[in-house]
């Protein structure tokens, strides 16, 4: 009896560990898949924002929280995208620091990242004021302007969440930025990163548990 029920339990058990992990595998893609809350960008560059845009240059904000692993790929696809569009636009990465957080919390790899890509200038959002200023609530939005200030592009600059690779977002705005005929997808894309703010609780102080993977 013994040895009838041997081969019935391995299957039930291969069968459950099976399904456990194709279950957490459609999980996981339907949360890379999930893009985060858009931005509700001004038209116009904020008049009350204390970030300066380059004379004559078109302005490529980037909001980010220093602890989400998903906006490394965010990082790697503006380092291509400068390369690309050397000396023809200016960007500025906003850092969120709620307060009370000190220099080291917000000094992680996304900063430093962020910081050796040549033409990028790394800013300060203390408490979220610029986030608010920008309506952005999720790390990784990238927002355009042109060089009088108005709004050409919102959204995410990769596929999915926290992956590289050809995406609309980075050939919308290097297509704006030389000129080019414009993709499909100029002028808004899906945003995929961790959100910047807790709900009422302000801004989040760590990154998403989800994000852990």
């Amino acid at each position: 009896m013994r040895q009838t029920l041997r081969p019935i339990l391995y299957v039930a058990v291969i069968t459950a560990w099976a399904t456990a992990v194709g279950f957490a595998a459609v999980q996981l893609w339907r949360y890379e898949a999930a893009p985060g809350s858009p931005a509700d960008a001004p038209r116009q560059w904020p008049a009350d924002s204390r970030v300066v845009r380059a004379p004559g240059l078109l302005t490529l904000v980037v909001l980010l929280h220093p602890h989400c692993p998903c906006s490394r790929a965010t990082i790697g696809e503006l380092a291509k995208l400068m390369t690309d569009c050397q000396g023809k636009v200016a960007a500025k990465v906003l850092v969120v620091r709620p307060k009370g957080m000190a220099d080291d919390w917000l000094h992680t790899d996304l900063w430093a990242s962020a910081a050796a890509i040549p033409g990028v200038s790394v800013v300060v959002d203390e408490d979220g004021a610029e986030s608010h200023r920008f309506g952005s609530a999720t790390s990784g939005q990238a927002l355009l302007y042109s060089a009088d200030g108005k709004l050409m592009f919102a959204g995410g600059i990769t596929e999915s969440r926290g992956h590289s690779g050809d995406n609309a977002g980075r050939s919308a705005i290097t297509a704006m930025v030389l000129g080019e005929t414009l993709p499909k997808a100029a002028g808004h894309t899906p945003v995929y990163g961790c959100p910047l703010f807790d709900g009422a609780s302000g801004l989040r102080k760590e990154e998403c548990q989800s994000c852990r993977h």
